[in-house]
């Protein structure tokens, strides 16, 4: 019931926020694809928290166990089942969330559609969950790079009304970990990260917008009509938790253009390939990859619960106040980053699969 994603390529996450743990099991990785535990724990280390000054101090350490599908550090082609246990949990801070709904948190919704909710951390609607998604990502990256040299690169844009100038030809992922925030313009991760803790401090929180870059992607990636590459990406990095916006190219400045200044016009380079001169398409045309870097960006809101008084109800319909308790992101925009590669990764993972299942058979 919308755990489950992808086609060939399979994830289905479990787990609750403050549960025994949270996990999830792949279907459809090819087999004899060598993988560590350690691979995947450098990628959940990029989304645990407690990291930095401007993550939520909930200190885990997120280690990974693979309970299946993974023989002598070679996959088998079953499935693999990856499980990471909860340790520092603290229910007591939630107890006020039995009966009061957090503004613009899932309580309210999880209540009308279920009636009945994990109060305990938000449940399956905290970003815990998404620690499945990103352990299953670092598989789709390594198959991504080993089969095509595809390589996923993500990092922070733009922090409330602060944008950084960041070239997405030429960064590096040394750029993008060598802050806390992760924005590879050192000069305005700078200004981002104090203006993070200015807003922890006020007991509230930020938004803003990871950009993504694909590098190395293949033509004919996608499908036409309803399996198209860029329906599939919103949809896998906008089932993230916070996320409300998505552009794939020029985006929504797109709009500002005439056809005549949109157009990406065909030349043929050196050796021989058809390339755009620009990529206001961000590397998909007709729901097709085109060979161009697929360039991405995802916009998150603020963090919902934070330390400020809020008018809110309660599940009895009484209106009252809520200020949150807990420990939680006051910007969830630098653990974002590993989440959006991950499903970004997840989607071409499963679409390399497809292209090569229909046209690479005759």
């Amino acid at each position: 019931m919308g755990n489950t994603f992808g086609h060939l390529f399979r994830i289905t996450t479990f787990g609750e926020s403050h549960g025994g743990g949270v996990g999830v099991v792949i279907d459809g990785c090819p087999p004899k694809l060598e993988i560590s535990a350690e691979e995947i724990q450098f990628e959940l280390d990029r989304r645990r928290p407690g990291q930095s000054k401007i993550t939520t101090p909930r200190k885990e350490a997120d280690t990974c166990e693979i309970l299946s599908g993974v023989f002598e550090g070679k996959t088998l082609g079953t499935p693999i089942a990856i499980l990471v246990r909860n340790k520092d949990t603290r229910s007591q801070d939630y107890d006020e969330m039995v009966e009061k709904y957090r503004p613009s948190h899932a309580d309210a919704t999880y209540d009308a559609k279920y009636g009945i909710r994990n109060w305990q951390g938000g449940g399956r609607s905290s970003a815990r969950e998404t620690i499945g998604r990103v352990a299953a990502g670092a598989i789709a990256k390594k198959i991504l790079q080993q089969v095509a040299g595809i390589e996923v690169l993500g990092y922070v844009k733009r922090i409330k009304d602060l944008e950084a100038v960041i070239d997405s030809k030429t960064v590096t992922l040394e750029q993008v970990e060598s802050n806390i925030v992760r924005c590879p313009n050192l000069e305005c991760a700078e200004q981002m990260i104090a203006l993070v803790e200015s807003a922890r401090d006020q007991g509230d929180s930020l938004g803003g917008v990871v950009e993504c870059v694909v590098r190395s992607v293949p033509k004919g990636l996608g499908s036409p009509v309803f399996d198209k590459l860029e329906a599939d990406l919103a949809k896998g990095v906008m089932s993230l938790p916070a996320t409300k916006g998505f552009e794939i190219g020029s985006g929504f400045a797109g709009t500002l253009m005439t056809g005549s200044e949109h157009n990406d016009e065909f030349y043929i380079d050196e050796a021989g390939e058809v390339r755009t001169a620009t990529n206001r398409s961000g590397g998909v045309q007709g729901g097709i990859s085109n060979g161009e870097d697929i360039v991405i960006r995802v916009a998150f809101k603020p963090t919902a619960t934070i330390r400020k008084e809020q008018r809110t109800v309660t599940t009895e319909g009484e209106e009252t106040t809520l200020a949150g308790k807990g420990r939680h992101d006051p910007c969830v925009l630098p653990r974002a980053v590993p989440m959006v590669e991950a499903m970004v990764a997840l989607v071409l993972c499963d679409h390399l699969l497809r292209h090569y299942g229909q046209c690479k058979v005759l």
